[in-house]
């Protein structure tokens, strides 16, 4: 099958990354059949460095005739690099918030799986951690806290900030039909997270989530309110499949969720339309103090590209297989820095590439 992918290089360590997922990709193509057509986009700093501004309509546009995106990481050291002299709209990040309005990338999917090669890196003891946990973090992307109407003001001498928090209900049920879609793929329940015992947002948020239940009675339904599931999740995360919430409260858990693995380096995103269309990324960001010194772990480009093969391309079986191939090299003992552990073999950005490009094989029934 023929492909379109955009590769967003990015700033910091994204062009090493990029590339061995890439290598990644390429052997997916070679043992399958495949063929992918690959687009270079312009976004964060180095968009910055040759337009003077971190997102252009060229980029948009062309991302718009790609069947997906795949991502290194945007952005630079806010203390040294130049790009942050400019005003906030006209900084790196501003690029990612934008192409992320642009393309109308309202579900964020976040995962957070344990590997038990990795298991001393998990914070939590191990009766917790038990057979370890596979989670996935459903966030509304484009609504909320952070899109509503803001104003700071002064009134009779008194500063006042005000911020407003908005969802309709056609907004909640297109992220909520995407989260039981996922949660029928993986083990059937949804836990939708609100604080409906004080949010009008949320008790419309918690109305609309069963309406939609309704037409998925495969899958399991369970509320939660915030406070608690930040508790749940490092007191027994095991007891999640699809986390389901929206923007705010999700930018906060999955961040919580990310530390309970142990190593955010290993964390893979990618945030959805309405079509098949997604933008893949790692969870990470751009480590500009590591970059160009093949020290970076790109594995979670290369599982954030396996999500695309799922998730964008239906390609399910090659999905899995870079999966397992990740899984194989961890179980061989190699390891990058950020992740390294007595008794294993250190290797590099590209050996690392290299190793799980190797790896990829057809994945059996």
């Amino acid at each position: 099958m023929n492909f379109q992918i955009g590769l967003i290089s990015g700033d910091g360590i994204g062009p090493e990354i990029v590339a061995e997922a890439k290598k990644v990709l390429d052997q997916v193509c070679s043992l399958y059949g495949h063929h992918f057509s690959y687009t270079s986009l312009l976004l964060g700093g180095a968009s910055i460095d040759v337009h003077g501004v971190p997102l252009t309509e060229e980029t948009i546009e062309k991302a718009k005739e790609q069947d997906a995106v795949l991502m290194g990481s945007i952005g630079g050291d806010a203390k040294t690099s130049p790009w942050y002299q400019l005003e906030p709209a006209k900084r790196p990040e501003a690029g990612l918030l934008g192409i992320r309005k642009a393309l109308n990338l309202f579900a964020n999917l976040r995962p957070a799986y344990l590997y038990k090669e990795l298991k001393a890196a998990c914070p939590l003891r191990d009766e917790i951690i038990g057979e370890g946990f596979d989670l996935m973090i459903m966030r509304e992307l484009t609504g909320g806290l952070y899109f509503g109407e803001r104003r700071t003001e002064e009134i009779d001498g008194i500063r006042r900030a005000t911020d407003t928090l908005n969802y309709d209900e056609n907004e909640i049920r297109r992220i909520a039909r995407r989260a039981f879609d996922i949660a029928g793929k993986r083990r059937g329940k949804v836990t939708s997270v609100d604080k409906a015992n004080v949010l009008d947002s949320s008790r419309l948020w918690r109305a609309v989530v069963e309406e939609v239940a309704k037409e998925y009675p495969q899958v399991e339904l369970e509320h939660m309110l915030v406070d608690n599931c930040a508790m749940q999740l490092v007191r027994d995360p095991g007891q999640f499949d699809v986390i389901l919430t929206e923007n705010m409260f999700g930018d906060i858990l999955s961040d919580e969720a990310s530390m309970v693995t142990g190593s955010i380096g290993m964390l893979s995103s990618a945030s959805l339309n309405e079509t098949k269309f997604g933008l893949y990324e790692p969870s990470h960001g751009s480590a500009p103090d590591i970059a160009g010194q093949d020290k970076a772990n790109p594995i979670a480009t290369i599982l954030s590209a396996a999500m695309m093969l799922r998730y964008s391309l239906d390609l399910d079986e090659e999905a899995s297989a870079v999966e397992a191939a990740v899984q194989k090299v961890l179980e061989e003992g190699y390891r990058t820095g950020d992740i390294m552990s007595e008794g294993c073999h250190l290797v590099g950005t590209k050996e690392m590439g290299d190793r799980i490009a190797a790896a990829v094989a057809p994945v059996k029934a």
